[in-house]
């Protein structure tokens, strides 16, 4: 369904809802391990930590598929030192030529066909120099995080900068193949509700391997945390770190 939000209304509660966090350290932290890099940002969303990379002084391209999330990113402070492209992976200038590449905030997980996928990581793989590194997050399926997506442990209330008041929850339904459709609800000034439904592909660590060498990557590290755990740890996650051979 359209929602009755603004754009800056929706920007604003993703904003809200994804504050810097210890993902946010881990990400700026890998790109930090090579000064002066250039920096391709695929699925930048408001730009939280595309801002960040390019303030610690690497080159950002941020591409996004959302102009609304574009258009929140390019009002804020930084934002002129970025590159910012409208699209999926497919946008990405067939002559540039990147040293890192990171995919944050499980935004993997929403590239939900086997098709896409597959071509994101082709097409990353294409504009990284030899050498270049990818980095990204995934939720291991073994965690079961849809088990805590239900209306009790998900509500939240916020109060935009334009004053609207919100209440969002969750609830999911996980399906086959690995797919979790996962449904946020919000009610606005405690009288209008509305939804919001998104599919997430929830791949296992040995499809993801797969995925990557058949893309042409190496694995380098594979953790299951932010402080560097192993897969399977308590923390329900999948971060990998790859390279392109040189």
């Amino acid at each position: 369904m359209s929602s009755r939000m603004t754009g800056a209304q929706l920007s604003a509660l993703y904003d809200a809802e994804n504050q810097w966090a210890a993902d946010d350290d881990f990400f700026l932290a890998f790109v930090n391990e090579r000064p002066n890099s250039r920096v391709l940002d695929l699925g930048c969303g408001t730009g939280r930590i595309t801002l960040a990379v390019a303030a610690a002084g690497h080159a950002v391209v941020g591409i996004d598929p959302n102009p609304g999330s574009l258009a929140a990113a390019r009002r804020k402070p930084g934002a002129e030192g970025v590159t910012w492209l409208d699209g999926t992976s497919a946008a990405i200038p067939h002559e540039a030529a990147f040293d890192v590449a990171i995919m944050t905030a499980h935004v993997a997980q929403a590239i939900n066909d086997d098709g896409d996928w597959s071509r994101t990581l082709a097409d990353i793989n294409r504009v990284l120099v030899p050498g270049g590194r990818l980095a990204f997050d995934s939720r291991d399926p073994e965690a079961k995080a849809w088990d805590h997506w239900t209306p009790a442990k998900t509500l939240q209330r916020y109060t935009l900068p334009d004053g609207t008041a919100l209440e969002t929850w969750m609830e999911c339904d996980p399906q086959l193949g690995g797919l979790v459709a996962l449904t946020e609800h919000r009610m606005l000034n405690g009288s209008t509700e509305e939804t919001e439904t998104s599919v997430l592909a929830f791949r296992t660590e040995d499809q993801l391997r797969h995925d990557l060498d058949s893309a042409g990557f190496t694995v380098e590290h594979l953790f299951g945390g932010w402080a560097g755990e192993d897969v399977g740890s308590g923390q329900g996650e999948l971060i990998v770190l790859a390279r392109k051979p040189r």
